[in-house]
Parts: C-alpha cells; structure tokens; sequence
C-alpha cells in the first residue's frame, strides 16, 4: 500500500502543479488585462484550490504510512531526510494553507483586480514555496 500511495502523490504531484500554474498565470493575464472576472476564473482557481488540497491529504497520508518517517525521527542531520520528513511537508502545508486564504479572499473582494490580486498574490505564494521544498532529486529519478 505504502507504495502505491508514494507512486500517487509523486504522479498527482504533476497535475497539482500543473493547475496551480494554470492558475496563477491566468489570474496574473486577468489582473494585468483588467478584465472582468468570470466563471472560467473561478472556476480555474477552484480546480487549482482542489488539486493542491487532494495532494496534501495524499502526502499527510503518506507521510504516516511511510516506514522512512519512524527512522527518519532520529536522524535530522541528514540533509535529504530533512527535506523529505521536516521542511517538504512543513512548507507545503504553509503553501497550501496561502492557497486557501487567497481563494477565501478572492470571494470577499468586491472588484474583479481585487479577486484577481488575491489569486495571484497567495497561489503565487504557496506555488513558490511548493517549488523551493520539492525534493527535486528524488523525485526526478523515479
């Protein structure tokens, strides 16, 4: 089980970034246009929101099945342990967490630049963040 869980988070890691991009650009392209903020965008960043969320609790699931994370406990002075048991899931919880408040915020904003700037500025965020803690090396070998 544990393997196929690694395999998943790892395969929807893809698509997660994928939709976090695909919404940061287009909220960037709709701030920067100053056009009007339609269903499409809503909808765009509902699906980003969602695939981030999906990845998180695949990871959290992960994170405690995976028989690295008991061994791991012990041995924080490993560079590519902490990565993968302390920072990577510290920080993506963070980033996900920007994500949320930008979609609640981007609800309250009353003006089409204001729903605009929130997605931008909080999934930008939380993408950047995701991209610094991703453990590149790991996970372009598999």
């Amino acid at each position: 089980m544990y393997h196929f869980i690694q395999k998943f988070h790892s395969g929807w890691a893809y698509l997660a970034l994928l939709l976090l991009v695909f919404a940061v650009i287009n909220s960037f392209l709709g701030m920067s246009s100053k056009k009007e903020f339609t269903t499409k965008d809503r909808k765009t960043a509902l699906i980003g929101l969602i695939g981030t969320h999906i990845q998180l609790v695949v990871g959290l699931l992960l994170y405690f099945v995976s028989p690295l994370g008991k061994a791991s406990l012990g041995n924080m002075t490993d560079a590519a342990v902490r990565l993968t048991s302390l920072e990577h899931p510290l920080l993506n919880i963070i980033a996900i967490i920007l994500i949320t408040i930008g979609w609640s915020k981007h609800k309250k904003a009353a003006t089409s630049q204001g729903k605009f700037r929130s997605i931008a500025v909080f999934y930008g965020l939380g993408l950047f963040l995701i991209l610094i803690r991703i453990p590149w090396s790991t996970w372009l070998s598999k």
